[in-house]
């Protein structure tokens, strides 16, 4: 194997287990609408276990929607998919950050009828307990979670670490989201680089950034097949980002690779994740479209206790042998390639990360 720089997508952090800080967070009820399926990693399970909730998404053997989503028409008696809470599961590094992200992207995109526009939205992030001038500035960052619409609902697919140290922490909140403007539905969705810091009383967030993936492009064969493979499973973001073409074909064939033998439930590729390697100066794979991340393997989340390590640890140098140069998680492995083929730190507690040189 040719030699490959000795890079590592994240710095080990010693921050330890934190319990969960429990407090009070508005939630908005949702009203009417419907929604249409599309190919998305489906939010299924127990919450107590997987860390996501139980809703309606599910994979469509249909293949992805389009570039901006699916619109269906909103039939009588047609309601939106309920706004269930997402939910940290059992072994979170630091359970609180991700609910504190997670709960002012639910609150932003989310909302009953008539109860849209950017004003409504910033007095939802205030009940959260968000200064009010914080909570106007996020509102405006939120971009594509608030769409011109007259209900929606986000549903949480997953919510994992982008980085995390001492007193900082990034966590990418990947959602799909489905709105309703009169009478027709659109599914969509977005993933949301959340940043936050650590204060005397919790976890606040301090700003909001959202996916860009850019418009579709003329795809190649392994772009198109990993659109139509079921066996890949991709939240909106992660779809958009291949329909851009701004994906190497390194990340394409190790995907169509790994799904030979595993289903896998993308969370990340380019857009949505941080420009640079959180807590560095150094570029990350992701923006660059030489990265992805697996947050379940054969609808086993990465973070679950419960998920076999062995299924973890043989996933991880399955994505070595498809050509990944940089192969982070749960589990620190030995016997790579090279001396930092494989790497574990707390950033990597709740995914898989599989990088490519180009």
């Amino acid at each position: 194997m040719a030699c490959r720089p000795t890079i590592r997508e994240n710095q080990p952090s010693a921050v330890g287990r934190r319990s969960l800080l429990l407090g009070a967070a508005a939630w908005c009820a949702c009203a009417a609408g419907c929604s249409t399926s599309t190919k998305t990693s489906s939010p299924t399970g127990s919450p107590s276990t997987t860390g996501s909730p139980s809703t309606t998404v599910s994979p469509s053997a249909a293949g992805p929607p389009t570039a901006s989503g699916s619109t269906a028409s909103a039939g009588s008696g047609a309601t939106l998919p309920p706004a269930v809470p997402w939910r940290p599961g059992a072994s979170e590094v630091e359970p609180a950050a991700k609910v504190a992200a997670v709960r002012l992207i639910e609150a932003l995109g989310t909302w009953p009828t008539g109860q849209g526009g950017p004003d409504r939205a910033a007095a939802r992030a205030a009940a959260l307990g968000i200064p009010a001038r914080l909570a106007g500035a996020l509102t405006a960052q939120a971009g594509p979670l608030t769409p011109a619409a007259d209900a929606a609902v986000v549903r949480v697919i997953d919510a994992q670490y982008g980085g995390i140290l001492a007193d900082s922490a990034s966590v990418l909140v990947v959602c799909a989201q489905s709105t309703r403007a009169g009478a027709a539905v659109h599914d969509g969705g977005t993933t949301v680089d959340v940043r936050l810091s650590r204060t005397s009383t919790g976890w606040g967030v301090t700003s909001l950034h959202p996916a860009d993936p850019g418009p579709p492009a003329a795809l190649g064969a392994s772009a198109r097949a990993v659109l139509a493979r079921s066996r890949i499973e991709l939240p909106p973001a992660s779809a958009a980002d291949i329909r851009s073409g701004q994906v190497h074909e390194s990340v394409l064939s190790a995907m169509l690779a790994l799904a030979g033998d595993y289903r896998v439930s993308v969370s990340v590729v380019r857009s949505g994740h941080p420009l640079n390697v959180f807590g560095t100066n150094r570029p990350s794979d992701h923006p660059l479209g030489r990265a992805f991340d697996v947050w379940r393997i054969d609808g086993h989340p990465v973070v679950d206790p419960a998920t076999s390590r062995g299924l973890i640890t043989a996933f991880m140098r399955a994505a070595a042998a498809a050509g990944s140069y940089n192969v982070g998680g749960p589990v620190q492995l030995t016997g790579g390639a090279t001396a930092n083929q494989y790497f574990s730190d707390a950033t990597h507690h709740d995914h898989v990360h599989i990088g490519f040189t180009g």
